[in-house]
């Protein structure tokens, strides 16, 4: 709580003593403080708002996509200011988007190559180091074949970075076991085969089931949208949920499942007839009360689809989706997959059995195959099943593309086996971390701010990012260490700069086509676009052209910028502008109104540019999502031990938070939840010590009694330091049950 604190002239605004101020959005304080007196402590003495310059860019720290200015001074990223979004943020940024730009000033950052020798990662030349990279990799292919070759992550990497590195992976290299996902989301063809829908419309919709993880933790600027749509505008929401979060208190029925069931919920809230019983742990009454609020729906029904543990193997989420798509009438799906540009990463090809352009394997060899040349022949492994076979012994080359499977991947011990088995390591990344340490050649990438490009967010809107600051060292883009690579391998991707990467996928990609540099940069994208536009009629102009979506007259891409405005010195402090519209002007007049862009169209034709499309090439058609197929059977759940529930909070041991000297301290001890109920049944209390065990490994934990963990089941969060989830999920198996023992 902040309050005025004192008498007369000692008067100061504070938190009460006893009442300390906890929020993930506290820095949203500082921001709209009409007269300044309140100053984030990164930010304080740092830097004078007239030495600052700034450029408008979209926060990639999860998937939502917040529109921010960078600002920097000297070389060095100094705040991050939420910009008024209206279609996405609201001028909204979590603690965790705002204060992360620390770990792109961090002194570890990696600024030049490493190769190993005689055992040690020493320094090296960016020749040295691209010839060690590709002498490994045409050595395996040459003695195991393409599928020896895995390629794991990309999220981390502005689109057309993750399309160079498809483009180098499914084309040069010839392998499909590529995966951004790192065994935490879904199939890519329930991501983008399924009808989407965006945060407004999600925000609009005349129902919201939330089936994924707690908004609150992994997306917290759709966690506020959301709860300001079901508590001000009256929109209900249903959870279908392994466990309560965030959202939790403001819905109008809540489904607790026990994990690995969530299909059977599903086929019970669509199904007819009364149901007698209860199902997956879920009480009649409470199917019954979910049933009649979607039923009572004033309009179409949204389902928020994400992960909601990765305890579990997520088969039975994407099952229950396809339930939904084929029972509940005009339903449209938004994603909560909670990684910064996973969605991108998925569009431009980064997943087994996809290609660029949301398109499948099969489906689209004939179009990609004319504009890439070789296109693999079978589909590859995901996550889980490249770690697998490399710690089997059947795969012999990983790529790391920002990914740290020992940390981030579910199960900790395939991670570590699957990185010892793989005989050869590469990692791109911006820091050292536990995978990176294990890796054969080491290549340093620039960062958030460091370099330009786009993001796709989680309603598949694409917006630019802006460069800010330089990288350190020698670090380069991922997309020129692909080119580079696919040079010394044996293939040439054909780039010469960022802009080309983007004219291959406005003309390739058939989700992407028509959303030009032109568009991008025009006022009706200045947030963003939705891929993919519709073929309809363009309804608005841009202001002074007369002409649909883009013309002559915009402006063309800024090479240095990624398209956002050049950098300018900020003329006033926003710290004391409560409503920042844009990077440039630091507020709009109330007078013009630009139209946003969700699914627009593609602008006229310019002289000069290519067909979209290879030649005679039929395009394929988009990714449709019947199923996955039926979930595994699930082993019998005995009188003592749990189901085990896994999600990751704001807060962890990732990079991004351990690299921010203002954010390392935050995150939370690691506690296991478990329902009142059980741990009465175990002679246990909130606060005793208990021994958590699985199949994998077993340490000593606090437990707390937690009524949203229905009965059954534990929770426990995912990478916090010392007692993580990663250490006793099983990701072999469709489920995770752990025992407790008094200690």
């Amino acid at each position: 709580l902040i309050d005025f604190v004192g008498r007369g002239d000692h008067i100061e605004v504070n938190t009460f003593p006893d009442l300390p101020f906890s929020s993930y959005f506290s820095g949203n304080t500082v921001q709209i403080c009409p007269v300044g007196a309140l100053t984030a402590t990164p930010y304080r003495f740092r830097a004078r708002p007239w030495d600052l310059e700034q450029v408008e860019s979209t926060c990639t720290t999860c998937a939502v996509g917040c529109r921010m200015a960078v600002q920097s001074s000297t070389n060095q990223l100094t705040r991050y200011l939420g910009i008024d979004s209206d279609p996405v943020n609201h001028g909204w940024l979590c603690d965790k988007g705002r204060f992360a730009f620390e770990a792109v000033n961090g002194v570890e950052r990696l600024s030049r190559p490493l190769v190993r020798r005689d055992g040690e990662l020493v320094p090296a030349s960016w020749g040295q180091a691209l010839d060690a990279a590709a002498k490994g990799l045409r050595d395996v292919r040459a003695l195991h074949g393409p599928d020896g070759i895995a390629v794991l992550g990309g999220a981390r990497l502005a689109n057309e970075d993750a399309y160079a590195w498809a483009k180098l992976a499914k084309s040069v290299l010839g392998t499909d076991s590529v995966d951004a996902q790192l065994g935490d989301g879904l199939p890519a063809e329930a991501v983008l085969g399924l009808p989407r829908a965006t945060i407004d419309q999600a925000c609009s919709a005349g129902a919201v089931l939330l089936m994924g993880p707690d908004l609150k933790e992994e997306l917290p600027v759709l966690y506020l949208r959301l709860r300001a749509a079901v508590v001000d505008s009256g929109i209900p929401l249903v959870e279908l949920v392994p466990a309560s979060g965030g959202l939790s208190g403001y819905a109008a029925a809540s489904l607790n499942y026990r994990p690995g069931e969530a299909a059977a919920v599903a086929r019970a809230l669509v199904g007819a007839g009364d149901p007698a019983d209860e199902v997956a742990g879920v009480g009649a009454q409470a199917l019954r009360q979910a049933r009649r609020v979607l039923a009572d729906a004033a309009g179409d029904v949204v389902v928020i689809l994400g992960r909601p543990s990765v305890a579990d193997s997520g088969e039975s989420v994407a099952e229950a989706a396809a339930v939904l798509a084929e029972g509940v009438p005009g339903v449209r799906f938004l994603s909560a997959l909670r990684r910064g540009n996973v969605h991108g990463a998925l569009d431009m090809g980064l997943a087994p059995g996809v290609l660029p352009g949301r398109v499948g394997l099969d489906e689209g060899r004939e179009w990609w195959s004319q504009a890439w040349g070789v296109i693999p022949e079978e589909r590859g492994l995901d996550a889980a099943g490249v770690l697998t076979a490399a710690a089997e012994g059947r795969l012999h080359a990983l790529v790391l593309l920002g990914a740290d499977p020992a940390s981030d991947f579910p199960d900790a011990e395939l991670a570590r086996h699957g990185l010892a088995g793989a005989g050869f390591v590469v990692a791109v990344d911006t820091y050292l971390n536990e995978s990176s340490r294990q890796a054969d050649v080491v290549l340093p990438a620039a960062g958030y701010a460091e370099r330009p490009g786009t993001t796709t967010n989680l309603e598949g809107r694409v917006t630019r990012m802006g460069q800010k600051v330089v990288p350190p060292g020698v670090a380069w883009p991922d997309w020129m260490i692909a080119s580079e690579l696919a040079l010394r391998v044996g293939g040439d991707l054909g780039f010469e700069g960022i802009e080309a990467i983007w004219d291959e996928i406005e003309r390739y990609a058939p989700s992407h086509a028509g959303i030009t540099r032109r568009l991008l940069t025009s006022p009706l994208a200045r947030d963003g676009v939705v891929a993919p536009l519709s073929e309809e009629t363009a309804t608005h102009t841009v202001p002074g052209t007369g002409r649909p979506g883009g013309g002559p007259e915009l402006l063309e891409l800024a090479p240095d910028t990624g398209g956002a405005t050049q950098p300018v010195p900020a003329p006033i402090d926003p710290m004391s502008d409560p409503g920042i519209d844009a990077a440039e002007s630091q507020g709009i007049s109330a007078t013009e109104v630009v139209p946003e862009v969700t699914s627009g169209v593609a602008p006229e034709q310019e002289e000069g540019e290519q067909e979209p499309g290879p030649s005679g090439a039929e395009r394929p058609p988009p990714l449709r999502f019947q199923g996955a197929g039926s979930p595994r059977g699930l082993p019998k759940l005995d009188g003592y031990a749990l189901r085990l529930v896994s999600g990751h909070t704001l807060y962890d041991q990732g990079v991004g938070v351990q690299r921010s000297p203002s954010l390392a301290g935050l995150p939370p001890a690691p506690r296991l939840r478990a329902n009142p109920y059980d741990l009465d049944r175990l002679g246990l209390t909130t606060g005793d010590s208990v021994r958590v065990r699985s199949g994998h490994a077993s340490f000593v934990i606090e437990v707390v009694a937690h009524s949203g963990v229905p009965r059954g089941s534990a929770a426990l969060p995912f990478n916090l330091e010392g007692q993580s989830a990663g250490e006793l999920i099983d990701a072999s198996g469709p489920v995770t049950d752990v025992r407790l023992e008094t200690v």
